[in-house]
């Protein structure tokens, strides 16, 4: 496993079993406010984006399980990866603004390429009391 890859995967952990004072370091919604909390800075547009390609040989065995029906579990996991990368770089770019929350999130994906897809996250930056 790659150092980025095990960077990763922890911060996932870390977000998904997080039981501290100190998590999560970025505080995440979808709606403009953040409930019982006032927003005391705008900090402006945060996005994190990544870019995957499907791996050839799932990729056969997904052609195949698509001709009878049902979830294609590779490209279910490829995508949910995708998606936590996007967002921990999100969270990257807002650290670095000096914000502790980010408003507004929103997702989004498009196809690069016959193999390649990009999900982008963003949403605005703020610090929040």
């Amino acid at each position: 496993m790659s150092t980025a890859m095990f960077r990763r995967s922890l911060r996932t952990a870390e977000r998904r079993f997080c039981t501290s004072s100190e998590c999560p370091r970025v505080m995440l919604s979808t709606s403009e406010q953040i409930p019982g909390r006032k927003i005391k800075e705008y900090k402006g547009l945060v996005i994190g984006s990544t870019v995957r390609t499907k791996d050839m040989t799932k990729d056969i065995t997904s052609a195949v399980r698509a001709m009878f029906g049902g979830e294609l579990p590779h490209y279910t996991q490829l995508m949910s990866d995708t998606r936590e990368e996007a967002i921990s770089r999100l969270e990257d770019q807002a650290v670095g603004l000096g914000a502790n929350a980010v408003v507004s999130l929103r997702l989004t994906s498009s196809n690069i390429a016959a193999s390649a897809s990009e999900v982008m996250a963003y949403g605005t930056a703020v610090v929040i009391e």
